[in-house]
C-alpha cells in the first residue's frame, strides 16, 4: 500500500504547530480537541455556518430569534455579582438609538479591565431574552479604528469549550485559514479527472478548499460545497463499485441442481406456501448461485417476512450440491430459535445440525469439531462462537449471516477461512435500508428484497398512550390473556439509573406482580444479564405458554417468534429511534389473531419524539420507516453505519443530498466501465488517494 506521504503533497502533511501563529501548545489543544494535526486537518475542519457581517444593526431592532448580528457603539455602566470565583459581569451597550444588556459569565475581571468605556467598539454576538430582558452574552468586541474584518461573509466552525478558554476562537480557526492559504508551499492536488469536472461543472478541489473557508459570498460557498460533497460520495463509492466489480470477476462453486433433500423437505415439511416475494428472492439466489460467479448477496426483509425459510431454503442448495452450510446469529437467543427451528425437521430428511455458542460444553464442541471435519455435520449455526472456535467444515459451500450490521467486515471475513473454499455468502437484515444508504454502504451487494408479508397475517394496530392511561392498558392486556393470548412488556434498562429517567426493569416486575397476581397470572423477567442457560428456560416456558407476560429489555428485539404473543408493550418509547421500535413491534403479529404494539410515554416529550410516535401510528411499512428513521435521526444513529465509511462523510448528507449521490454514481459506473483498476495517467492521482485514504480496501472477497 502507498505511503499517505507520497499520495499527498508535502503541504499538507506539515505537521500544525510549523503554521504561522499556532506553535507546540495551540498544537497540542487542536491535536486533543479536534483531532488536527496537520495542514491538511486543518483544511478538512469545515465550517457548519455562516454569517453575514456586511450589515450594521440598530439596537431598536434586535429580537431574540435573530442570529448572530452586528452593533456599532459603546459599553459603561459595568457591575458584578456572584460569588468572588463566580463573579458575573454585566455592562450596557449604547448606539445612537437605545441600548442592550451585555453579560460575561467567565473572565469578568480580565474583561472589565480589557474594555475601555471611552472607545467605539464594533459588536457581534446573539440576542437573547432571559427574564424578559434582552441581552447578548460573551460578544465579541472590536475597537472601530482596529476592525477589519476577515470578509464580510465568514465562516462558523465547531468549537468545545476547552478551546474557547484557551483563547482558541472563531476568529482564531480564520486567520489560521488566512495563513493556511497565504503560506508560501500551499498546494493541493487534484484528485478528480479533468473528464468528471467538465461533465459536472465542478471547480477545482483547491479553488473548492478556499471558498469553503474564505467565500466572499454565499454563491461560492455553494459552489465550494458542491464540488466537495460530491467528492466525498464519489470516494466513498468509487471503493464499493471497485469490490463488486472484482468479485463479479471471481470464479464461484457452481450449485447445478435442486435436488433430494430440498425437495423431500420442501414437498413433506412444508406446511405453508411461499410468498409471491419469497419466490422472487428464490430464483435471484438460485441464479447466483449457478451462474458459476460467487454469490454476495444481500437480503432485506421486514420483520415477520419470512427470511428464515429463504435461509434454509438455500442451505438445502448448498447441501445437494454436496457442500456444508453455516449461519451465523448476533445473539444466542437467536441463534438457539434458528437451531430448534431447522433441527428436528432437518433430522427427518437426513440432516444433521449442529448448534455452536459461548455457552456450548467442551464435549459437545469436540464432537461438533469432528462432525464437520467428517462431513456428517452439514449445517453449524452459531453466535460469534463460530469465528472465534478453532472449528473448520470440511467443504463450507454457503455461509449466511443473519442480522448483518451487527458484525463488522472482518468479523465475517473470518468466517470464510473454516474452510478452503470461497463460499457464496448471504447476509440479511430486518432493518430495512433506505435507497441512498443502500447505495453507499451495501453497494458491492446485489439486493434482494421480500417486500409481502405471508398471507392470513393482520397488520398490527398501534397506538400512543401515556401513565394517565396505564391501569386501561393493563385492563386491556388482562382481556388478551383471557382469550389465551400472550404479552411482552419492554423496558430500556435493567437496574436505576440517576441519569436517565427510565423505567427500571425490576420495579415493572415488582409492579406488574401487584396488578397481575400469582398464581392467576405467570410474569417472567428476562434481561442480556442472565446466564444463557436461564435465558433458554425464560424462552422456552414463554413459547410453550407457561409465561403469559414476558417483562425484558430489548434482548427480545431480533428475531423470537412467539405466534401466541399478541401484545407489545414499549415503556419510554419516546427514547427509542423508529427502527428499533418497528423491530420491537415486529415481535408480534406472528399468528393469524389480531396484535397489538402499544406505545407507553413520559410527559415531556421532545418534537422528534413525538414525530417517530406518530409515524408508528400511521404505517406498518418497514421501508417507510427507515426513511423517515433516515430523515429524522441521520446515518449516523441508524444501526450498522458507524462501520460502513459514512463517518468520512463530513459535508455531503445521504438524507439532503441524493441527487448528487445518484450523480457521482453514475460517474463512477462510467469509470469502472472505462478503467476499473485505474491504471490510466489520468487517474492516476485518485487512484493513490483512494489508496492512501484506505477508501479503497479489498473487501471484495466478503460480504
Amino acid at each position: 500500500m502507498l505511503d499517505k506521504l507520497r499520495i499527498l503533497s508535502v503541504f499538507l502533511t506539515t505537521p500544525i504547530e510549523f503554521l504561522k501563529g499556532v506553535g507546540p501548545a495551540r498544537a497540542e489543544i487542536l491535536q486533543k480537541e479536534l483531532g488536527i494535526f496537520t495542514f491538511g486537518d486543518l483544511l478538512e475542519h469545515y465550517p457548519f455556518r455562516y454569517i453575514d457581517r456586511s450589515k450594521f444593526f440598530k439596537t431598536t431592532e434586535l429580537e431574540a430569534d435573530m442570529p448572530f448580528i452586528q452593533l456599532k457603539g459603546r459599553v459603561g455602566d459595568f457591575r458584578l455579582s456572584g460569588p468572588p470565583r463566580k463573579q458575573i459581569l454585566k455592562g450596557t451597550f449604547y448606539d445612537d438609538y437605545g441600548s442592550v444588556e451585555l453579560i460575561w459569565f467567565k473572565g469578568a475581571k480580565w474583561i472589565r479591565s480589557a474594555i475601555k468605556e471611552d472607545l467605539e467598539y464594533v459588536l457581534f454576538g446573539k440576542p437573547n431574552r432571559y427574564k424578559g430582558v434582552l441581552n447578548i452574552a460573551h460578544p465579541e468586541l472590536d475597537d472601530v479604528k482596529d476592525f477589519k474584518p476577515q470578509g464580510s461573509f465568514q465562516a462558523v466552525y465547531p468549537l468545545t469549550d476547552k478551546l474557547r478558554n484557551k483563547k482558541v476562537d472563531n476568529k482564531t480557526i480564520r486567520k489560521m485559514m488566512v495563513e493556511l492559504f497565504r503560506h508560501d508551499h500551499f498546494k493541493v492536488d487534484e484528485i478528480l479527472p479533468k473528464w468528471i469536472l467538465d461533465r459536472e461543472d465542478l471547480i477545482s478541489r483547491e479553488l473548492a478548499l478556499k471558498w469553503i473557508h474564505l467565500p466572499d459570498n454565499n454563491k461560492e460557498q455553494l459552489i465550494a460545497q458542491e464540488r466537495l460533497k460530491f467528492e466525498e460520495f464519489f470516494t466513498l463509492q468509487a471503493g464499493v463499485m471497485r469490490s463488486k466489480k472484482k468479485r463479479m470477476q471471481r470464479k464461484g462453486i457452481p450449485f447445478s441442481k435442486v435436488g433430494t433433500y430440498f425437495h423431500k423437505y420442501f414437498e413433506n415439511k412444508m406446511s405453508f406456501e411461499l410468498t409471491g416475494a419469497q419466490k422472487r428472492v428464490m430464483k435471484e439466489i438460485r441464479a447466483d448461485m449457478g451462474s458459476g460467479r460467487q454469490m454476495n448477496r444481500l437480503l432485506q426483509g421486514d420483520v415477520g417476512s419470512g427470511k428464515s425459510i429463504v435461509a434454509l431454503l438455500t442451505m438445502l442448495i448448498a447441501i445437494d450440491n454436496g457442500f456444508q452450510a453455516s449461519l451465523m446469529a448476533p445473539t444466542e437467543i437467536l441463534a438457539t430459535q434458528h437451531f430448534a427451528n431447522f433441527s428436528e425437521d432437518l433430522r427427518d430428511i437426513g440432516i444433521e445440525c449442529a448448534l455452536l455458542t459461548g455457552s456450548t460444553k467442551k464435549a459437545e464442541r469436540t464432537r461438533i469439531h469432528g462432525g464437520l471435519m467428517s462431513g456428517e455435520i452439514k449445517i453449524l449455526i452459531g453466535t460469534h462462537a463460530l469465528i472465534e472456535d478453532p472449528v473448520k467444515l470440511q467443504k463450507q459451500g454457503l455461509v449466511i449471516i443473519d442480522e448483518q450490521h451487527r458484525f463488522g467486515v472482518a468479523q465475517r471475513a473470518k468466517l470464510w477461512k473454516k474452510s478452503s473454499f470461497d463460499p457464496h455468502v448471504l447476509v440479511m437484515t430486518a432493518t430495512p435500508i433506505p435507497r441512498t444508504l443502500a447505495m453507499t454502504v451495501y453497494g458491492d451487494l446485489d439486493v434482494s428484497k421480500i417486500d409481502e408479508l405471508p398471507s392470513g397475517r393482520k397488520e398490527i394496530k398501534t397506538a400512543v398512550r401515556n401513565e394517565a392511561n396505564r391501569l386501561r392498558v393493563w385492563g386491556f392486556v388482562k382481556e388478551e390473556i383471557a382469550k389465551g393470548r400472550q404479552v411482552y412488556m419492554v423496558y430500556p434498562l435493567i437496574e436505576e439509573s440517576p441519569k436517565l429517567d427510565y423505567k427500571n426493569l425490576q420495579e415493572a416486575y415488582d409492579q406488574a406482580l401487584k396488578y397481575f397476581p400469582r398464581p392467576e397470572y405467570q410474569i417472567q423477567m428476562l434481561h442480556g444479564r442472565m446466564k444463557p442457560e436461564d435465558k433458554d428456560d425464560a424462552m422456552r416456558r414463554f413459547k410453550e405458554g407457561v409465561v403469559q407476560i414476558m417483562i425484558s429489555t430489548t434482548v427480545i428485539e431480533v428475531g423470537i417468534n412467539v405466534p401466541n404473543a399478541t401484545v407489545m408493550i414499549i415503556e419510554s418509547a419516546e427514547k427509542f429511534g423508529l427502527a428499533q421500535l418497528h423491530q420491537l413491534r415486529g415481535r408480534v403479529g406472528r399468528g393469524s389473531e389480531q396484535s397489538y404494539c402499544i406505545l407507553m410515554t413520559g410527559k415531556k416529550i421532545s418534537r422528534d419524539g413525538k414525530q417517530r410516535l406518530r409515524a408508528m401510528e400511521q404505517t406498518n411499512d418497514g421501508f417507510e420507516i427507515a426513511e423517515l428513521d433516515l430523515g429524522l435521526r441521520g446515518p449516523g444513529d441508524i444501526e450498522g453505519t458507524q462501520q460502513s465509511g459514512l463517518a468520512t462523510l463530513k459535508l455531503a448528507s445521504v438524507v439532503h443530498d441524493e441527487e448528487l449521490l445518484d450523480r457521482s454514481r453514475a460517474c463512477i459506473e462510467i469509470l469502472m466501465d472505462a478503467d476499473p483498476e485505474l491504471t490510466k495517467p489520468e487517474h492516476r492521482a485518485l487512484q493513490e488517494f483512494l489508496v492512501g485514504s484506505k477508501l479503497y480496501k479489498d473487501w471484495s472477497n466478503i460480504s
